[in-house]
């Protein structure tokens, strides 16, 4: 039977989910920059210092729940089943995390995730960042491909697409999140466009968008 983290490790990790509650609502309530760290960690019982322990910025209390979802592509491909392809994976992974309301793929409406994407959405230099993590994606899942031996330009155009058209799925899901459209229904049709966008993977652009 495997043990749980001792006492030392469940406060800590308490403690960081206070300080991201207790920042996610301090800035849905007065906005990004009208709040400082020091009220964060008023708000939460500790000290400034602390803050600072468990993340390196102000930023990184809007950015760690995403950041841990970086590499969730790239995780999916190195670690898919034999017989199995990159895309298949990727839509094998993104079509449970729909089923699960994962807010990484913009399918939960919680308080905590809605306010977040609120945030990010009216503050430039927060969408700016999180912009930055298609990028990073992109990277790891190249690499991924390239480790298993696919010619470096050739991975990056095939991670490229895979990672933008699940970035273009996760666009659409916040959209209608944002416009306040039920959770339920936009999870609905978010499997069947992810179905299409998919497939389209899978067949290759072919005769789409043919000019008649």
């Amino acid at each position: 039977m495997t043990e749980g983290p001792g006492l030392r490790e469940r406060k800590k990790i308490q403690t960081r989910r206070r300080l991201l509650f207790e920042a996610t609502k301090l800035f849905t309530e007065r906005g990004f920059e009208q709040v400082s760290v020091a009220e964060i960690a008023e708000a939460a019982d500790v000290s400034k210092m602390t803050v600072f322990n468990y993340f390196d910025s102000k930023e990184d209390l809007v950015f760690a729940p995403m950041e841990e979802h970086i590499g969730d592509v790239a995780e999916v491909v190195r670690n898919r089943a034999p017989g199995e392809s990159a895309v298949a994976g990727v839509r094998r992974h993104f079509l449970a995390a729909i089923e699960n309301r994962d807010p990484s793929v913009g399918v939960s409406d919680s308080p905590v995730a809605l306010g977040l994407l609120q945030l990010i959405q009216q503050t430039p230099t927060l969408h700016i960042r999180a912009h930055a993590f298609f990028g990073l994606s992109l990277n790891q899942l190249t690499e991924v491909l390239v480790e298993e031996g696919e010619e470096p330009t050739i991975a990056r155009i095939a991670a490229s697409q895979l990672i933008g058209t699940r970035n273009a799925l996760i666009t659409e899901n916040h959209r209608r999140l944002l416009a306040g459209e039920p959770i339920e229904e936009i999870a609905a049709d978010a499997v069947v466009i992810a179905g299409r966008g998919f497939d389209l993977l899978e067949k290759g652009l072919g005769d789409f968008a043919t000019r008649v």
